[in-house]
Parts: C-alpha cells; sequence; structure tokens
C-alpha cells in the first residue's frame, strides 16, 4: 500500500515535534506547518491522506483554514482545540471538520482517530465511468444523482459538502425507516470512529438548512425522540 500523507499544522513546537515523531513511527509521511497560510500551502502541494489542524493559529486560524479547505477538498480534517468547549467544537463540524481532539490528549487516541479517518467508508465512490449507468435516488422533488454525486430540489441544484451528501444519500435510501445515531455513525464514519452522536446532530441541522423549506419545522428529517432521525420525503 502506498505511503500515507499526513499534513499537521500545530504553533506549538514541541506538541508539533512530538506528532510528527508518532505519527512517522506509525508509518506516514509527515509535512509540518507552525502557521496556516504555510499549512493551506503544504496541503495544496502534498495532497495529504488526513489533515490534523489546531484552531488556534497565528494569521490564518484553524476555522479559516478549514472553510478554505472544504471549498477545494474533501481531505478529513481532524481539528486540535484547547479549550474544549463545545461551540468550539460544533463551529469546527459545521465548518466541514470531520473529527476534533481536546487538549490534552493522548497520543494513542489521536493515532487511532487519525487511522479511522483513513478507513472511513463513503457511499459513493468517485470516479465511475462515463458509460456507468447514474444510480439517482428519488423522494418527491428531491433528486440524488449517485454517480454524478449531485443534489437537485426542485429542478435547482443543491451545494452539499461530501459528508452531507452521504448523510442525505443514506437517510433517502432508508426511507420511512428509523436511523439510530449509532448506525448513522457506523455507517457514514466509520465503525471505528471515537466521537460522540452529537457529530450527526449538528451534520443533520446542516443538511435540514439546505434541503427544508422551514429548518426549524422539518418535513422532511424527522427526529425520532430518544432514537435518532427518519427521511419521511
Amino acid at each position: 500500500m502506498a505511503e500515507q500523507t499526513v499534513v499537521v499544522v500545530e504553533d506549538e513546537e514541541n506538541l508539533l515535534a512530538a506528532l510528527q515523531y508518532n505519527l512517522e513511527r506509525d508509518g506516514y509521511r509527515v509535512c509540518t506547518a507552525i502557521d496556516g497560510a504555510k499549512g493551506l500551502e503544504l496541503i495544496r502541494e502534498n495532497a495529504p491522506n488526513v489533515v490534523i489542524l489546531d484552531v488556534m493559529l497565528p494569521g490564518l486560524n484553524g476555522f479559516d483554514m478549514c472553510r478554505i479547505l472544504r471549498r477545494e477538498t474533501d481531505v478529513p480534517i481532524l481539528m486540535l482545540t484547547a479549550k474544549g468547549e463545545e461551540v468550539d467544537r460544533v463551529v469546527g463540524l459545521e465548518l466541514g471538520a470531520d473529527d476534533y481532539v481536546t487538549k490534552p490528549f493522548s497520543m494513542r487516541e489521536l493515532l487511532a482517530r487519525v487511522r479511522a479517518l483513513l478507513r472511513r467508508p463513503r457511499l459513493v465512490k468517485s470516479g465511475a465511468s462515463p458509460e456507468a449507468p447514474h444510480e439517482v435516488l428519488r423522494a418527491g422533488d428531491l433528486e440524488i444523482d449517485l454517480s454524478a454525486h449531485t443534489v437537485n430540489l426542485r429542478g435547482a441544484p443543491v451545494v452539499l459538502k461530501p459528508r452531507e451528501f452521504d448523510l442525505l444519500a443514506l437517510l433517502v435510501s432508508n426511507k420511512g425507516r428509523a436511523m439510530t445515531r449509532d448506525a448513522v455513525l457506523e455507517r457514514i464514519w466509520g465503525h471505528d470512529y471515537i466521537g460522540d452522536t452529537r457529530t450527526v446532530d449538528v451534520h443533520i441541522r446542516w443538511l435540514r438548512e439546505k434541503v427544508e423549506a422551514t429548518p426549524s419545522a422539518p418535513k422532511r428529517i424527522i427526529t425520532i425522540r430518544g432514537v435518532g432521525y427518519r427521511f419521511l420525503g
């Protein structure tokens, strides 16, 4: 298997050195930067398999980097936060981060999270041949083309981030069935994902803002209290 690359952007030099040492010992090629601008340059040059991104960076901070990266790539992003406050985790997830770790953390946990991101399942495979028939899911005025990776609502395109697309496709393909948060986590984030089920809630809220006429009173993606969610159409 080809060597996998991890870009680490962290301005605390002792922690950066420890991360580089442990990731390299785990078999990864590691590129490092201590500020957001250099980190962005490294990511664009190296097309890494995973990005580890500190929130508090000089100049271009981690949130700004995450926002920029999500316009350019689907690379898995693991964010590091020193505050441990829920608002920071939610903001990171809403900007498109895949996971977060609160400082201080154990290196074993971080490595496990990196491995989980690298093994994450995807519902849609890229690079389908032009001759392959398109798989299309339909629910009323909502149309999801799995092969083209596009979504249309009432004939107009809906722009979704890759994880949002996978989540919507999962819900629509199980229309009418209750999906527990744990089941969604396993299918979208992987069975060895270490984060909690609030990740699902954040992405559901974000998805509702794009496919519901009134996100605060959803008609398509319904909450089943104490269980999870059901897609009704």
